[in-house]
C-alpha cells in the first residue's frame, strides 16, 4: 500500500496523543482525547497509552479478522479495558477516550468505520467533490456549552478554566443517548459508529485526519476539502500540518478562531492510487 502519513504533537514537552499505523489491507487513526491540566481521568496510563494500545490492537484485528470494522472495534475496546481495569477506576467519568478512524480492503471492497471527530476524505472517481465523513454529534453537543470559552482570549488564565469546564461539562453527555460517542470503556459505543463501503474501483484516494488538521477546512474556512486533497496529493501530509501550524501562529488568543486548544496534536494520512489496491 502507497501510504503517507505525519503526525505532530501540538506541545513538545507533552506526549502527541494521536496514532495512526497501516498494514498492507488497512489504514488505523484515533485521537486520544486530551485531558486539561487540573482534571483527572481515573487512570493511571494517560490517553497517549490508550490511543496506541487501542490502535495497535485494532490494527492487528483487521489484519486477522474476517468480522466488521464495528465489531473488531467493539472487541477492541473490551480488550484494552481488560488491560487496566484492575488498576484504574474505569467509572470515572474522564477515563481515557479516542476518537477513530479505520479503513479497510477486502477483495474489491473498501470498508471503513468512523467514530467521534477525526474526519474521512474519500475521492471518489467521477465525482466533482470527496465525500466526507465524519461524526459531528460531539460539535453539536459542544455548541451548546462553549460560548463562554470562545469569548475569552486563548492562552489566559480565565480561558484555561473555562476549557475545564467545558471539558467536564462534555464528559457528562459522553457515551449517552442523546449525547455523543467515542472509544472509551463500553464496547458497546462501536455500535454507534458511521460505517459503510465502496467498490474500490470508485475511490481515487482517501485521507484520514484528526481535528488538530481537519480544523483547516471545518474551523478555520481556509481551504476547502478538495483543496486539501490536491495539497496533500502534490505535497504531502507534512505541508499539510505545516499550513495548519501557521494559521495557528496567526491566532494565537483564538479572536479570529475560537477554539478549546490553541495548537492541537495533528495527524494526517493519505492513501493514493486506491484503484491500484491497498
Amino acid at each position: 500500500m502507497r501510504l503517507a502519513f505525519a503526525t505532530e504533537a501540538a506541545d513538545p514537552a507533552r506526549p502527541n496523543e494521536d496514532f495512526v499505523a497501516a498494514t498492507p489491507q488497512g489504514v488505523v487513526l484515533l485521537d486520544g482525547a486530551g485531558t486539561p491540566a487540573g482534571s483527572e481521568c481515573g487512570c493511571s496510563h494517560g490517553v497517549a497509552w490508550y490511543s496506541r494500545t487501542l490502535g495497535s490492537t485494532l490494527l492487528a484485528s483487521m489484519t486477522l479478522s474476517t468480522g466488521t470494522l464495528a465489531e473488531i472495534l467493539g472487541e477492541g475496546i473490551k480488550a484494552v479495558t481488560s488491560m487496566h481495569d484492575s488498576t484504574c477506576d474505569l467509572t470515572h467519568a474522564g477515563s481515557p477516550s479516542a476518537t477513530v478512524v479505520m479503513l479497510r480492503r477486502t477483495g474489491d471492497v473498501l470498508q471503513w468505520l468512523v467514530l467521534a471527530d477525526s474526519v474521512l476524505v474519500l475521492d471518489v472517481a467521477g465525482a466533482a467533490e470527496p465525500m466526507v465523513i465524519c461524526d459531528d454529534r460531539e460539535a453539536k453537543v459542544g455548541a451548546r456549552y462553549r460560548s463562554r470559552m470562545d469569548a475569552l482570549p486563548g492562552g489566559s488564565t480565565e480561558h484555561g478554566q473555562a476549557h475545564r469546564e467545558y471539558v467536564e461539562v462534555m464528559r457528562r453527555h459522553r457515551n449517552r443517548d442523546g449525547g455523543f460517542w467515542v472509544a472509551s470503556v463500553d464496547p458497546l459505543a462501536a455500535e454507534q459508529a458511521l460505517t459503510g463501503s465502496m467498490p474500490i474501483q470508485d475511490v481515487r484516494a482517501a485521507a484520514l485526519l484528526t481535528d488538530g488538521v481537519s480544523r483547516l477546512v471545518d474551523r478555520f474556512e481556509l481551504a476547502t476539502w478538495r483543496e486539501l486533497l490536491d495539497l496533500l496529493d502534490t505535497s504531502g501530509p507534512s505541508a499539510l500540518i505545516r499550513r495548519v501550524r501557521q494559521s495557528e501562529r496567526s491566532d494565537p488568543q483564538g479572536r479570529r478562531w475560537p477554539r478549546g486548544k490553541t495548537f492541537d496534536d495533528a495527524t494526517a494520512a493519505y492513501a493514493p492510487d486506491l484503484v491500484d489496491g491497498l
